[in-house]
């Protein structure tokens, strides 16, 4: 159990490098998805039940939620579909 929890360590300490480093605002949200969903884990194995349910709803669920609404208001996943029509179009004609 100790081996499964220091990869879930390690895979908490990915998710928050990788977040700050990513410059796709879609891919961020999802991997800031991934670690509030590790961390209601490690919750669970800390015995603190209140806590994982708690980062479970908020920081996977509504925050989410909110952060794809945010980003379908200001139309950046319409302008991100737009770049890989583009691109597609380009490597096609090449």
């Amino acid at each position: 159990m100790e081996i499964f929890q220091i990869m879930l360590f390690i895979f908490l300490i990915v998710c928050a490098i990788s977040v700050s480093f990513s410059k796709n605002l879609l891919n961020s949200i999802i991997i800031f998805m991934s670690y509030s969903l590790i961390m209601s884990i490690i919750w669970i194995l800390l015995e603190s039940p209140d806590l994982a349910i708690t980062e479970a709803a908020v920081g996977a669920g509504i925050t989410s939620i909110l952060f794809f609404v945010t980003l379908k208001k200001i139309h950046a996943m319409v302008e991100l579909d737009k770049e890989k029509d583009c691109s597609e179009r380009e490597g096609g004609a090449k």
